[in-house]
């Protein structure tokens, strides 16, 4: 029986004699490149630049005395992704080759990265919490599921609170928010403020009321019609001036601000789209039930709509977590404005390819993450 990987293969790759050379090709060609890469990485590239500046990266001036309060923040959103995967992945079992994956990349985090003992001990327990958090979401679905949003939302306040300090904490001001920690905070508050505006600028341009609708068409045409980099500036230097004189809102308000108003209209055509996709006697069926306006959009049309496109909201939000990286061009020292510091260190000059290639593979990470999650529901969603 011929084996159908060969089958596949002749198939799709040398089903006449022109695919075959253009497959042979384009193989010598990736081996070209790979050897290439491989021969830099291994003998020129200096990784010294990103083993030495490991904590700038990821927390960048945070104080080191307070680094446990870090680790409880990566532990309470570790602990959450993986109930939330655990949710979602219910009707299949933890497999073995899932596990030896989940343990090889432990592995390689623990002996890789240059972390001292007790960082080695925060990521191993972390681990640990992962696991049992994973299991905790596939064992008890049915009771979590309903409280999972509501867990999400409550621990954001938390977050803030460790990071920040205050209310017993010791503070720590924001411009020692930098590095990793600054681009995924500034992401993921962008990320919840402009969902819910998005979907209320979406509704209002689809409203019956002439105001709302004109001011949301306003709204949306406006900003989308405006670079992100403009609107960051606007909020960085004309936003104060629309505010009391003793109120002067932190540059990381403002940047939060600027990212939230720019990603709200873009999110807005997504959604519209999705209600759009609605047909006009579901609404109408809806109605004839006895439920009101309210009601019908709650429970009738937003569900449809919003799980109609999750890809392209999906899509948003990778967008706008790539999208901090311009903050940097404001005074705000993140994953890429940390790079540059960087490489500004007498020993590093021009390192740029070891530290660009670094900061990729990070923002990779998190966005492919994103998309497989965004499978993830879908598959969830349609079953």
């Amino acid at each position: 029986m011929t084996n159908p990987q060969i089958l596949w293969l002749r198939k799709n790759l040398f089903s006449t004699w022109y695919n075959s050379l253009l497959t042979v090709f384009c193989l010598i060609l990736l081996s070209w490149v790979a050897k290439g890469i491989l021969t830099w990485a291994t003998t020129q590239a200096q990784w010294a630049v990103v083993s030495v500046n490991l904590r700038l990266f990821l927390v960048g001036r945070f104080p080191q005395s307070l680094y446990w309060r870090v680790w409880i923040v990566l532990a309470i959103a570790s602990a959450l992704g993986a109930i939330t995967w655990g949710v979602f992945s219910s009707k299949r079992n933890l497999t073995k080759s899932g596990l030896a994956i989940f343990s090889l990349i432990i592995g390689v985090l623990l002996t890789v990265f240059p972390l001292d003992l007790t960082s080695r001990i925060y990521l191993l327990l972390i681990a640990v919490l992962l696991l049992i958090s994973f299991l905790l979401g596939k064992r008890f679905t049915k009771l979590i599921a309903p409280w999972l949003s509501f867990i999400w939302i409550l621990s954001f306040p938390i977050i803030l609170w460790l990071i920040g300090g205050g209310f017993g904490l010791q503070s720590v001001p924001t411009n020692l928010w930098n590095g990793l920690l600054l681009t995924l905070l500034m992401a993921a508050v962008s990320i919840v403020l402009s969902f819910p505006i998005g979907v209320l600028l979406a509704l209002g341009r689809t409203s019956n009321l002439p105001v709302v609708r004109w001011f949301s068409i306003l709204y949306i045409e406006i900003i989308r019609g405006l670079p992100l980099i403009g609107i960051l500036f606007l909020a960085q230097v004309m936003l104060p001036l629309f505010l009391p004189v003793d109120l002067r809102l932190d540059r990381v308000v403002r940047a939060i601000t600027g990212l939230v108003l720019f990603s709200a209209a873009y999110m807005a055509e997504n959604v519209r789209g999705g209600l759009q996709a609605i047909s006009r006697g579901q609404i109408e069926a809806a109605k004839a039930l006895g439920l009101n306006s309210l009601f019908v959009v709650i429970l009738i049309v937003l569900p449809q709509a919003l799980r109609a496109v999750i890809p392209a909201i999906v899509g948003q939000f990778i967008g706008l977590f790539k999208d901090t990286s311009l903050l940097s061009l404001v005074g705000l020292v993140e994953l890429t404005g940390i790079a540059r510091s960087i490489l500004a260190q007498p020993q590093f000059i021009g390192r740029y390819a070891e530290v660009y290639l670094f900061i990729g593979l990070i923002y990779w990470v998190f966005c492919y993450s994103m998309s497989l999650a965004s499978r993830k529901l879908e598959k969830q969603l349609s079953s």
